[in-house]
């Protein structure tokens, strides 16, 4: 390439990064200004036109680094890439390596990029930012095993510090790795070392054990944890990573985040914790935490709704509407924006839910009516249908839902879904079954469609196909522990293939660890096997978790066969205070003789 011919025109502006490559190289090529004379012009004749020489080839460098820029700008990175990497190796600079880096990234050339930044690195190789460079480009372009020298010497150039936040991110860096197992051993491999120094072991374990879990190897970042633990158990990392294992279903990792709680734990792995617990159904181990959070933070506003929410499972509707006042106390002196709207419509579907449970239908409907919103918009219309039911209006309601719009089956099938959940709630149990199935048709491959229409199979009496349904489902989806669950339980409650059911719920509930639902099932058939003992136990466990009438109703049965009359109705009673129109609670108590 002539990289001397025409001058292409000037710019009528200097674009920042050329001016920066000139700065750049002038800082290699110019002597400082000092207010004294030059070396040059304290040297005789010889040593000048020596000088000259030099200086004459720095013009050079200048007006390749100008070409390399202009190219670039003009749509043709590969010549500016080529003409700033042969000014780069010409002048040693790191400044015009880092930007023939960058020429090749920005023009989407990973692998030229990687030539550069190596030509950089050995040039330089004391440079952190060139081994950076060089380490980021080999795990893009998916050279993972080659990377493992770069991550090393990212280790060791990093300052003492700095060393643990470096640690910390490096499964970020992997995270796009095509094969994670081999990403995995090779960070492990590179800190080898730093897994053995108490200073940075706890960090080390921690990254290892999120590599593993990104690689599916559950069990191997369980053991990462322990590791970890063993070194610094109030770690905040750590604890990060145990909220992962509990969201894989590892229970087994939840020891590990006891001592970090106790201590002074970073707001959001606390709120982590208490949505684990919400969604694991383990509603009075969540409250319980949560109330510890908002005790420390009383103007948390997210913090309260959750607390509300939280309280309103536990049937505590006094003190969820007492949070949800705290929080319109702060929520009025906010700002208006999208996520303090989004917040008021959370505030007005607890404070309906609240309404309806204290059989205020018209409040609870009026709070509905304020929640205008595109995306909940079926969720909040099927509940104002609901109301509407109760109320005696079931053609009303049933018109709400029918006359929304669906431009989609997914939509049409969510509508259908809607209208079937309404028909078996005022107990149309057939016609909802119908609508159900419609709903399933629709989306075949909707596990939770089908599960909907196997429930109310099982409540029609259709045990066979409600069987058939379930087994349909886990031939395709054997993790679906609900279905394992609903199946299991079902044949427990028959008195039908006691051992399967067992095995079917103990799987559910290794899917689902502390579940209080499951738990329950496991406690129903551990009485029907004649277990009533361990019965007991399992269904106090599962009542602690989530007061329910439908456990409580179970508790009092065994407790009544084993003797325990008194404590029988003190559960019962329980149940009924958490809802006194339950079926399986009230047939439960008239098959003993017991008045509601």
């Amino acid at each position: 390439m002539d990289y001397y011919g025409a001058m292409p025109r000037t710019p009528r502006l200097v674009s920042s990064t050329l001016l920066s490559s000139f700065f750049a190289l002038a800082a290699v090529a110019q002597p400082a200004a000092t207010g004294t004379p030059s070396p040059a012009e304290m040297r005789g004749p010889a040593q000048q036109a020596s000088e000259a020489v030099r200086a004459a080839a720095t013009a050079e460098l200048f007006y390749e680094v100008l070409l390399g820029e202009l190219s670039t700008e003009a749509g043709k990175p590969g010549e500016g890439y080529a003409l700033m990497l042969d000014a780069a190796r010409r002048s040693q600079s790191s400044e015009l390596y880092r930007r023939a880096t960058e020429i090749a990234l920005q023009s989407r050339s990973a692998q030229a990029a990687l030539v550069a930044a190596q030509a950089w690195q050995q040039a330089d190789p004391e440079s952190r930012d060139a081994n950076r460079f060089v380490l980021r480009i080999l795990v893009a372009l998916n050279r993972i095993a080659e990377s493992r020298p770069a991550l090393e010497r990212e280790l060791a150039l990093a300052a003492p510090q700095r060393q643990v936040a470096v640690i910390n991110a490096i499964p970020l860096l992997y995270a796009h790795a095509s094969d994670k197992a081999l990403a995995a051993r090779v960070v492990e491999e590179a800190m080898s070392e730093l897994l053995k120094q108490p200073a940075t072991a706890a960090n080390a374990w921690t990254s290892v054990g999120r590599m593993r879990l990104a690689a599916g190897d559950r069990i191997g970042a369980l053991v990462a944890a322990r590791l970890a633990h063993k070194f610094d158990g109030d770690n905040d990392a750590l604890a990060g990573l145990v909220l992962q294992l509990l969201d894989e279903k590892m229970a087994e990792a939840e020891p590990l985040l006891h001592p970090y709680l106790d201590g002074e734990p970073l707001p959001e792995i606390s709120m982590g914790y208490v949505r684990y617990l919400a969604e694991s159904n383990q509603t009075s181990a969540a409250l319980a935490q949560m109330n510890t959070i908002t005790a420390e933070q009383p103007d948390n506003m997210q913090a309260l709704l959750l607390q509300s929410t939280l309280q309103l499972q536990a049937h505590q509707l006094d003190a969820a509407e007492a949070s949800l006042n705290r929080f319109a106390a702060l929520h009025e002196k906010q700002p208006v924006s999208e996520r303090t709207e989004a917040l008021t419509r959370q505030m007005y579907l607890l404070r309906s839910e609240i309404a309806q449970q204290r059989g205020d239908l018209d409040q609870a409907e009026h709070w509905l009516s304020l929640t205008d919103d595109d995306d909940s918009r079926l969720a909040v219309q099927l509940r104002r249908a609901l109301l509407m039911a109760r109320q005696g209006r079931l053609g009303e309601a049933l018109a709400l839902l029918r006359n929304l719009p669906a431009s989609n089956d997914a939509q049409a099938a969510a509508k259908l879904q809607a209208e079937a959940a309404l028909l078996r709630q005022v107990g149309l149990t057939e016609r909802a079954y119908e609508v159900q199935a419609r709903a399933a048709a629709l989306q075949p491959d909707n596990d939770d469609y089908l599960y909907e229409q196997a429930m109310l199979a099982e409540k029609l009496e259709r045990l066979p196909e409600m069987e058939r349904l379930l087994r349909t489902i886990l031939e395709r989806n054997p993790k679906y522990h609900h279905a394992l669950n609903a199946l299991g339980f079902s044949l427990a409650d028959r008195g039908l293939r006691l051992q399967e059911a067992k095995s079917l719920i103990e799987q559910a509930l290794e899917l689902a660890p502390g579940d209080p639902y499951i738990t329950d099932s496991l406690g129903w058939v551990e009485f029907r096997l004649g277990n009533r003992q361990r019965a007991l136990q399992l269904l106090q466990q599962a009542m602690r978790g989530q007061p329910d009438p439908e456990i409580a109703a179970h508790l009092g049965e065994v407790l009544w066969k084993l003797g325990e009359r008194a404590r029988a109705r003190e559960a019962w009673r329980a149940g009924l205070r958490l809802k006194r129109d339950n079926d399986t609670l009230l047939e439960t108590m008239r098959r003993f003789g017991v008045r509601p």
